[in-house]
């Protein structure tokens, strides 16, 4: 394990053995990169290399634009998507790949809740990651079906992962109810694009079993099925 910081974000590297393995990128929101990390090892995953990344401004890095707050009192989110991506593809990742005996076999991204969102906006942004992994991801998000449908991934991912957990839409909040919908529809029409495609609905509300769904997500992009249905 390798730390770094970087513009006060916390960068941690969990290296493979495996020289050339492939490289995740997690985006986290507190302290549960080893969670997953640990989730991983027990699963019996593929060799990767994981670079987990802390200390971010979580509703500004992960939005992909302004948001406004969910309940009364709560904090809006501001678009700052487009710089962090700038600052994970320009100053990042080329220290972590520094880190490495080899260049990684492919880049991969995964995030949990506002982190599957960036993982999914981050396509749109760069040709960098091969895989795609939105784990219990924001996908109601005001805006982001209709921007999916106005523009085209930059690269033609291998395979991407969705999940949801099949009580976040029990909600009043008109936002939320919205979550589980778009994440089928989305994973529809990737899926309808040819694009090899899984969509999981778990058990439970949001919070539940994060780290797990997290590393069962990763671990399906890494080694997907030989078919795009579960």
């Amino acid at each position: 394990m390798q730390r770094f910081s970087a513009s006060g974000k916390q960068i941690t590297v969990y290296p493979s053995v495996t020289a050339g393995a492939p490289l995740v990128v997690l985006n986290t929101f507190g302290g549960e990169g080893s969670q997953v990390y640990d989730a991983l090892r027990q699963t019996g995953n593929p060799s990767c290399t994981l670079a987990v990344i802390g200390g971010l401004d979580w509703g500004h890095d992960m939005a992909p634009w302004d948001c406004p707050p969910l309940a009364p009192g709560a904090d809006p989110c501001t678009g700052g998507a487009d710089e962090y991506l700038e600052l994970l593809l320009g100053t990042i990742l080329p220290e972590v790949e520094s880190r490495l005996s080899v260049p990684p076999a492919w880049r991969s991204i995964a995030g949990y809740s506002l982190g599957g969102l960036f993982a999914l906006y981050a396509l749109y942004r760069t040709d960098l990651f091969a895989r795609a992994a939105s784990v219990s991801g924001s996908l109601w998000y005001p805006g982001l079906p209709a921007f999916v449908q106005e523009h085209a991934i930059l690269r033609r991912p291998d395979c991407l992962y969705f999940s949801v957990g099949d009580r976040e839409c029990r909600t009043r909040n008109p936002y939320l109810q919205t979550v589980q919908q778009n994440t089928e529809l989305l994973a529809a029409h990737f899926q309808a694009q040819g694009i090899r495609t899984k969509f999981v609905l778990n058990p439970g509300g949001h919070g539940k079993h994060a780290a797990r769904r997290t590393a069962d997500g990763i671990t399906w992009m890494l080694n997907p099925d030989e078919t795009a249905n579960p």
